[in-house]
C-alpha cells in the first residue's frame, strides 16, 4: 500500500510498505547505517535479499518500507509512482501460530483431511509457518503463485496431490486450486478466508468458512460457515459435528431398515402360506408411528466422539448405505425373520395355547417379541463397527429416556389395551421369551460385526 503526504517545506513524498521483494524490485536505492541515500549496487540488492530470506526462514512475516520524492506539480488524479523507490529496511513481523493449531492439523490428517496453505506471503515465509504447523511435509511441494498459474493442465493434474503451500497467491489462484480440487479430483474442499479477495474461493468449494472476527461482510456473505472465534481448531470441531450427523443418520436408516423388513417379510410370507397376519394394522402402526419416531430421536441424539476422526472421508461418490450397514440389517433382520417365524409355527406348542384364545395369545407373543427385538436392536445400532454399544450409554439421557418410555408403553399396549391393540395379557413365561429373543439378538448383532466386509 502506498500514500503521498506533502512535506512540511516544499514539495510530495510517496512512502510504500508492502511485500519485501516487490517493492524492493521497484527501488533504485535505499538508506545506509548513516542515513545516507546510496544507489543500490547488485553486492546491496543480495545482502537485503538475504536479510529477507534471513527473516522468512525464521517464520517472520517481512515488509519493505520505501519512499519516493516527487514534485509539488505531480497531478492528484495519477497514480502513486511504481518505480524509482529509496529503501527505508526491511522489517521482519513475529505472528506467532495459535495455540492448538499444530494439534488439529495433526487430527485432521488422521481423520484423512487434506489441510493446504495458500497465502500471500513470502515461500519461505509460508514454508516456515507450514512446517511448524505441520503442514508442509518431506514429500509435499511448495509453489509460488505465479508458478502455479503458469502451468499446464497437465502440469496441474501431476501437481496439485501434492501441493501443501503455496505462497505470493492471488485470489486466482486460490480458486483456480479449489475448483481443479472439485472437478478434476472429485475431492469434497472447505475454504478458509477473512478478507474480500476469498471471496471466490469461498463461494466456490463446498463448503466457505469465513472469519467471525476478522473476516470482511463480503467473505461473510459467500461462506457457509462462519467461525465465530477465527481459530482453525474450531474447524475441527465442525468436521467432527458433520461426521457425528452423518452417522447418526446412518444408524438410524440402518435401524428403520431391519424393522421394516422384518414386519413386510413376516406378515408377507404368513399372509401368503397361512393366510392371516401376526401383526396387526394397530401394532404396525405403533411400530412406525412410536418406535420409529423416538427411534430417531435416539439415535439421532448421539454425542460426537473422537473415534469419529479416525474414520476415512466418505468422499463425493461414497454410497450411503455401506456395506457394513447392508451386514448388518441383513443379519439381524434373517435373526428376528427366523424366531419370528419359529414362534409362529411352534409357538403354540412351545407354550402349550390350545384354548380358544391360543391364537390370540400367540399373535401377542410374536408382537411383544418383535418390538423387545428393536429395542435392544436399537442399543445394538448405536455402534455400527463396534461390539462394546454400552459405552457412554448412560452418558446420553435421550437414548436412555427413549428406551425405558418404549419398553413401558409397550407393556401398558400389551397388558392394558387389549382390545384396542388386539393383544392379550401374558404369563410370566411369556414374557420372560419374548424379552429373551430381544435380547439374544444383540450377541448375534455382536457376532455379525466380526464378519469381515469391504469400507465401500
Amino acid at each position: 500500500m502506498g500514500v503521498v503526504i506533502e512535506l512540511p517545506g516544499k514539495g510530495l513524498r510517496a512512502h510504500c510498505k508492502g511485500a519485501s521483494e516487490i517493492i524492493l524490485a521497484s527501488c533504485d536505492s535505499f538508506l545506509n547505517s548513516s542515513g545516507e541515500v546510496v544507489p543500490l549496487d547488485e553486492a546491496s540488492i543480495n545482502h537485503l535479499n538475504d536479510t529477507i530470506d534471513l527473516f522468512a526462514n525464521e517464520a517472520l512475516r517481512t515488509l519493505c518500507l520505501a519512499y519516493k520524492d516527487i514534485s509539488d506539480e505531480y497531478p492528484a488524479e495519477t497514480p502513486i509512482p511504481f518505480e524509482g523507490y529509496t529503501c527505508v529496511g526491511i522489517i521482519g513481523i513475529k505472528d506467532p501460530v495459535r495455540p492448538g493449531v499444530k494439534e488439529s492439523v495433526a487430527i485432521c490428517k488422521s481423520a484423512g483431511i487434506t489441510v493446504r496453505m495458500v497465502t500471500g506471503d513470502n515461500i519461505n515465509t509460508a514454508k516456515a509457518i507450514a512446517r511448524e504447523c505441520g503442514i508442509l511435509t518431506d514429500d509435499g511441494i511448495a509453489i509460488e503463485g505465479s508458478v502455479f498459474r503458469m502451468k499446464s493442465e497437465a502440469e496441474l493434474q501431476e501437481i496439485i496431490p501434492k501441493l501443501q503451500v503455496m505462497a505470493r497467491s492471488s485470489p486466482m489462484d486460490k480458486h483456480t486450486l479449489v475448483k481443479h480440487l472439485r472437478t478434476t479430483f472429485q475431492e469434497v474442499v472447505a475454504v478458509t478466508g477473512d478478507g474480500t479477495n476469498d471471496a471466490p474461493a469461498l463461494h466456490e468449494a463446498d463448503i466457505g468458512l469465513a472469519m467471525g472476527i476478522a473476516g470482511t461482510e463480503v467473505a461473510k456473505e459467500s461462506a457457509d460457515v462462519i467461525i465465530l472465534d477465527d481459530n482453525f481448531s474450531t474447524i475441527v470441531t465442525v468436521a467432527k459435528w458433520g461426521r457425528s450427523v452423518y452417522v447418526n443418520i446412518q444408524k438410524f436408516v440402518q435401524f428403520q431398515l431391519t424393522v421394516n423388513v422384518v414386519a413386510l417379510i413376516v406378515n408377507f410370507s404368513s399372509a401368503c402360506l397361512t393366510g392371516s397376519a401376526p401383526l396387526t394394522a394397530v401394532q404396525l402402526l405403533w411400530v412406525n408411528m412410536i418406535m420409529d419416531t423416538l427411534g430417531a430421536l435416539a439415535l439421532a441424539t448421539e454425542p460426537p466422539n473422537d473415534d469419529l476422526m479416525k474414520r476415512t472421508p466418505v468422499g463425493r461418490k461414497g454410497n450411503f448405505i455401506s456395506n457394513v450397514m447392508w451386514r448388518n440389517i441383513l443379519g439381524q433382520s434373517f435373526y428376528q425373520f427366523v424366531v419370528i417365524w419359529y414362534l409362529q409355527t411352534a409357538g403354540k406348542a412351545l407354550f402349550h395355547l390350545d384354548g380358544s384364545d391360543a391364537d390370540l395369545i400367540l399373535n401377542t407373543v410374536i408382537f411383544n417379541s418383535f418390538v423387545f427385538c428393536q429395542v435392544f436392536n436399537e442399543i445394538s445400532s448405536r455402534d455400527m463397527e463396534k461390539i462394546n454399544v454400552f459405552k457412554g450409554i448412560l452418558d446420553n439421557y435421550v437414548f436412555v429416556t427413549v428406551l425405558s418410555s418404549t419398553a413401558l408403553f409397550q407393556i401398558i399396549i400389551v397388558e392394558f389395551l387389549g382390545t384396542f391393540a388386539s393383544t392379550s395379557p401374558l404369563t410370566f413365561h411369556q414374557w420372560f421369551t419374548s424379552v429373551a429373543i430381544g435380547f439374544l439378538g444383540m450377541p448375534i448383532a455382536a457376532t455379525i460385526k466380526m464378519i469381515p466386509v469391504g469400507s465401500s
